[in-house]
């Protein structure tokens, strides 16, 4: 026999020298997910002190910025009164819009409340066992969405079946196995559309504080389709509301931190920790957002979780982030 030749060492000749110190740093720790966390500082709600110090200032200078234009308007009559009358139709048109502004803002928080109001409603009537009520809450849920033909098959089949049911409970799950699939769905799709977003976003734009308002930005814009989906049509105030309220529960539970099931539902802590540090930032950023998502949902939806399963944190990143991040083998 032979004897086997002996293992050399594989040496690499390169035409320009390395650098050591132009070399990106090991990171120490996993990525926190800053842009979202930033964003939720700037959403969350203020304390009492901040909320009145921002009227009082916005009513000073409301109160000024009126006075203004009123001796504009008057300096202008007793200058030329042609000009006057001019500036005095622009102000009263300018009026007239922020009436219909603040009329659209009030009829979307209106909106905003009948879905809370269902949902208090359909929540009380399985507490209580009230059929009534259940009977009255499924008629509200099927008013809401007449118009929408995304719900005609799931309305005409509950018109089918709701005489028959007896019982308070099974006629709330009844109405949300046949209204809420189709809307759950897109609720998801925008959810983890908004992930997807964020996610690359953070990771390929190097500008400073660029994913921070990328962040924001995409999770009002998804708080908002998520609202309309669900019959909500939010305004761009009750938009903004409905944000705060959704980082003040996350807040609250301490659910906009990066935590074991939030690393093992992206892709596994030692996969995640191999990933260059801005492209990791952008995938917690990415798995933080969809968690605001799904509170958005728990919010906006006008029946809680109860026949159908609740889409988890782990399965919605999974599908929002599928390709961005490689999985453990």
């Amino acid at each position: 026999m032979t004897e086997p030749l002996a293992r050399k060492p594989l040496i690499l000749e390169l035409d320009e020298e390395i650098d050591p110190a132009r070399a990106e740093p090991v990171p120490d720790a996993l990525p926190q997910g800053q842009a979202m966390q930033l964003a939720a500082r700037v959403g969350a709600p203020r304390s009492p002190l901040v909320r009145f110090a921002l009227w009082a200032f916005g009513a000073f200078f409301s109160f000024a910025l009126a006075v203004a234009a009123y001796d504009f308007v008057t300096g202008l009559f007793a200058r030329n009164p042609l000009l006057g009358w001019v500036a005095g139709v622009l102000l009263v048109l300018a009026l007239l819009a922020a009436v219909l502004l603040a009329g659209r803002e009030w009829a979307a928080y209106a909106r905003l409340a009948r879905l809370d109001h269902l949902r208090r409603d359909a929540l009380a009537a399985r507490t209580k066992a009230d059929l009534k009520s259940a009977r009255r809450t499924v008629a509200a849920l099927v008013g809401l969405y007449a118009a929408r033909s995304d719900t005609a098959w799931g309305r005409a089949r509950l018109a089918e079946r709701e005489a028959e049911v007896l019982d308070a409970d099974a006629l709330l799950s009844l109405a949300e196995a046949e209204m809420m699939p189709s809307l759950d769905a897109r609720a998801r799709a925008e959810v983890e559309a908004a992930a997807r977003q964020v996610a690359m976003v953070t990771a390929l734009v190097p500008l400073a504080l660029a994913d921070v308002a990328t962040a924001l930005v995409a999770n009002l814009r998804m708080i908002r389709r998520i609202a309309e989906i669900y019959g909500g049509r939010s305004g761009t105030l009750g938009s903004w509301g409905l944000l705060r309220r959704v980082f003040a529960s996350l807040l609250a539970a301490g659910a906009l931190a990066l935590t074991d099931d939030l690393i093992g539902s992206v892709a596994g802590g030692g996969v995640l920790s191999k990933l260059s540090r801005r492209f990791g930032e952008g995938v917690v950023n990415g798995a933080l957002t969809a968690r605001v998502g799904l509170a958005a949902i728990d919010l906006c939806r006008p029946l809680p979780f109860v026949a159908l399963e609740r889409p988890s944190t782990s399965g919605t990143v999974s599908r929002a982030l599928a390709g961005l991040v490689p999985r453990k083998t």
